[in-house]
């Protein structure tokens, strides 16, 4: 993906799921025009989730998702099972691919439960439409197609587009907390941990927001910030900074400046701020041998003294100044068992689509695990949580 290619994590996931030898994998590749996953006649040839983002016009950016057969046995196949159902937490609309053009089997029933479970909405696409005739399968959102012979495939993605406009809403990361022709100072720290030659996805993000919504901006080091503001005409009216650099940057901003970060704008942008409001008051509760879970969205290259594993603790450990077992995820290593844990800090989850965030946050909530991101735990340990939720009218 180039570097002004839509993120994936911002393109609306579309996942193809169903039985073995249902013909998934020949249909997504119809569907995409590519040979994004090996066709054979043999059960189980996918054996993990399969991804491509693309443009899946008149929609969009999409991410097509091809995953293993749920009807999977034997103990590699249930991990192959549980490997796409996994995909559901991500999943914005649904294909449910079948053979039959009567009615679903009991299995394929389960897959719809789980689609309607999840408020998932979904297309069941009857294959093979050349081998056998239309049956008792209807409604609007079922479609006869085949990938043998392409019948329907138009049709099928127009289908996927209108599903996809009923769940694409307006979002904003900034552009509504300014007004048009004001400026945005951003504060970046560069350090150790800073991506070389290149902004966070966040930061990039933001700025794009900026611009859409006719304001401007300016950015600088932590160290620069004073001087920065000095040199201005007029105040500027928001200061986001990056999490880590909270403490120093409120000191330097005046009371009478707007202040957050970017991180708390990605928990607005992607969550329920108010839920990981809750979760950053739970910090000063802890107490020692309390098991504390800290998440990543993404998996990244680990640095001497990283955020997640190095830097978080140590501010726990001393905000609270209790013992506290610490344990670490990433990537898509989310614990279906959270009741374990006393508390979840995650990272902003600039990696993760807004349904995955979502379906996390849901998950620790169900199962009564508090739960904050990154820069609204440390806004809370810097003693600054109030004047950061100002901006946002929290």
């Amino acid at each position: 993906m180039g570097l002004n290619d839509t993120p994936s994590s911002e393109r609306i996931h579309i996942g193809f799921f169903g039985l073995r030898n249902a013909g998934k994998s020949s249909l997504i590749n119809k569907v995409t025009g590519q040979e994004l996953s090996v066709v054979s006649d043999v059960k189980g040839t996918t054996t993990d989730p399969v991804r491509k983002a693309m443009e899946l016009l008149p929609l969009g950016p999409v991410v097509m998702i091809d995953t293993p057969g749920l009807d999977d046995t034997g103990e590699l196949g249930a991990m192959r099972v549980d490997r796409a159902r996994k995909i559901l937490e991500q999943t914005d609309i649904a294909v449910l691919v079948t053979e039959s053009s009567d009615q679903l089997t009991d299995e394929e029933q389960e897959i719809v439960a789980s689609f309607e479970e999840r408020k998932i909405p979904y297309i069941i696409a009857c294959n093979k439409s050349d081998l056998r005739s239309p049956g008792g399968l209807s409604g609007d959102n079922v479609i006869y197609v085949s990938a043998e012979t392409g019948h329907n495939i138009h049709e099928l993605k127009e289908m996927i587009a209108s599903f996809g406009r009923q769940v694409t809403v307006e979002n904003h990361l900034v552009s509504d907390l300014i007004k048009k022709g004001e400026m945005v100072v951003l504060v970046i720290p560069i350090d150790e941990s800073a991506p070389k030659g290149r902004l966070i996805l966040p930061q990039q993000q933001v700025m794009r927001d900026i611009l859409d919504a006719g304001c401007f901006f300016t950015a600088c080091r932590p160290s620069e910030l004073a001087s920065l503001l000095d040199s201005l005409s007029s105040k500027p009216g928001l200061v986001i900074t990056d999490s880590q650099a909270f403490g120093e940057v409120s000191k330097i901003v005046p009371k009478d400046i707007k202040l957050t970060s970017f991180s708390i704008l990605m928990a607005r942008y992607k969550g329920d701020l108010k839920l990981l409001t809750e979760g950053a008051r739970k910090l000063s509760c802890l107490n020692d041998g309390d098991k504390v879970l800290i998440a990543e969205g993404c998996t990244h290259h680990r640095q001497c003294n990283d955020i997640g594993t190095v830097k978080l603790p140590n501010w726990i450990r001393k905000y609270t100044g209790k013992d506290i077992k610490f344990s670490f995820v990433s990537g898509g290593d989310f614990p279906d068992d959270l009741s374990g844990y006393d508390l979840i800090v995650h990272c902003g989850g600039c990696m993760l689509s807004k349904k995955a965030m979502e379906y996390r946050l849901k998950k620790a909530g169900s199962q009564g695990v508090p739960i904050v991101n990154y820069g609204v735990a440390i806004a809370q340990m810097k003693g600054i949580l109030d004047r950061s939720l100002l901006p946002l009218n929290t």
